[in-house]
């Protein structure tokens, strides 16, 4: 087993890691945006999770091709819509299979909160 940390504001503060690889597969925690200064426009939020996931996913050896299951959780359902381009240009010709979860999230700034599970690099 593999933990990755990413040095996120609440690893420590929660007690979890951003990506575990583990049984085949990379397990990537619900990111969003980092840092402190978070965007009020979901796109430019659900483009720093993206990136936080890409930096997870690099660190395990795999990339968004290898991608199986991504969940998205966004309080308004209505802000998903607007991320889907990025989405598609992120996932190309590997989409994965996908949830999207309307909930709450940790702190009222955050917009989208993405999660995916890849396939892990062969041994």
């Amino acid at each position: 087993m593999k933990r990755i940390a990413s040095g996120g504001i609440f690893e420590d503060k929660i007690g979890y890691c951003r990506a575990v690889v583990a049984g085949g597969f990379v397990h990537v925690s619900g990111c969003t945006y980092p840092g402190a200064d978070v965007p009020t426009d979901v796109v430019a939020q659900c483009a720093g999770a993206l990136d936080v996931i890409g930096q997870a996913l690099e660190k395990a050896g795999v990339s968004f091709a290898d991608v199986i299951r991504v969940t998205y959780m966004l309080p308004d359902p209505e802000d998903f819509a607007p991320c889907w381009l990025l989405l598609r240009e992120t996932f190309g010709d590997n989409p994965p299979a996908a949830t999207m979860v309307s909930c709450g999230l940790i702190d009222p700034k955050y917009k989208i909160e993405i999660e995916v599970m890849a396939l892990a690099p062969a041994a």
